[in-house]
């Protein structure tokens, strides 16, 4: 399997990095936290970088005369520009970045459900959008994983944004050296993994590939990596896990007696009705591919898209009809 190298996360400083926030405290995320071995991490704290203390009264959005401003209700402060300013320069300075991790709900750093004041007085009404910072990013970086740590909470969520750090994180290191041959190893390496995000992306991802010829070299790879970021845009959902799953099976089959085949199938099942995790049929079909020495799924990155170690046992990634990406 993949020697994983570290994705480069920038990440609110709040939360297990310093007691920066407002109020004086860190936030503590378990997921981060165990990220520090795995990832680079950049923390910063937009607030503090403008010149807010520690602690500080608190800042909030108030849209009026048509646009949002950042005002500090306590001091009578509009730290509006200070803020654009500081997210244009701090955002126009990173290079080779994979992911985000903001804090949730900060007028600074939150990418939604950040309360949003239209109009004045003692009731104003209330809207929900994303901060100052948070807003910068997904604008200037709409391809990347970007996320806050309320939601990668949800195993699902958490695993998706693994897997896409990781993925565009290798894919940016291939991209660094314009070779056609490391490009059509990491499709190679990929193809059981895209194809569980979508059968579409992966079948067009493979045409260019196949006609890296008749392209320069530069145009072939910022095709790729538009299709590529495309592909990453959603979780695969549990039928496209299950075709993919029995697509290796199909390789391994042959080798089989009855009651293993009867047993996987089963396990498929368990699956399918969300009460195994994606893990245990994953990893029945891996020790078959180990033990019958198949080398075309052996390097599949389907079977670990990020280190082992990642993975909790509270990581139930059930089918799950609902979208969180709505």
């Amino acid at each position: 399997m993949e020697n994983f190298s570290k994705p480069r996360i920038v990440v609110s400083k709040c939360i297990e990095f310093d007691s920066c926030r407002y109020n004086g405290q860190m936030i503590s995320s378990d997921f981060v936290e165990q990220l520090k071995s795995f990832v680079e991490f950049i923390p910063v704290c937009p607030e503090f970088e403008i010149g807010l203390g520690i602690p500080r009264d608190p800042i909030r959005i108030v849209y009026s005369d048509g646009s949002p401003n950042l005002l500090q209700p306590n001091t009578g402060k509009d730290v509006t520009r200070f803020m654009v300013e500081f997210c244009n320069s701090f955002l126009d300075d990173l290079t080779d970045i994979d992911g985000f991790i903001l804090k949730s709900k900060s007028p600074s750093c939150g990418i939604k459900d950040v309360k949003i004041h239209v109009g004045s007085g003692p009731a104003p009404k209330e809207t929900k959008g994303p901060g100052f910072f948070g807003k910068a990013v997904l604008e200037k970086y709409p391809n990347l994983a970007i996320e806050d740590e309320g939601r990668l909470t949800n195993s699902r969520i958490k695993q998706h944004f693994l897997t896409k750090i990781y993925s565009l994180s290798k894919f940016r290191q291939v991209k660094q050296t314009l070779s056609k041959k490391e490009l059509v190893e990491y499709q190679s390496y990929n193809k059981l993994l895209f194809g569980a995000y979508s059968q579409k992306e992966t079948k067009e991802l493979g045409r260019i590939v196949a006609n890296m010829g008749k392209f320069p070299l530069n145009t072939i790879f910022e095709n790729y990596e538009k299709h590529i970021y495309t592909l990453f845009l959603k979780p695969p959902k549990c039928p496209s896990n299950i075709n993919i799953l029995m697509h290796g099976f199909g390789y391994i089959s042959k080798n089989l007696t009855k009651k293993e085949k009867e047993f996987f199938l089963k396990t498929i099942e368990k699956y399918r009705n969300g009460n195994v995790s994606l893990s245990v049929p994953t990893n029945i079909l891996k020790s078959w591919v180990l033990r019958y020495d198949e080398k075309y799924l052996e390097n599949q990155t389907f079977f670990q898209p990020y280190p082992d170690e990642l993975l909790s046992v509270e990581d139930i990634n059930a089918c799950d009809v609902r979208d969180y990406w709505e």
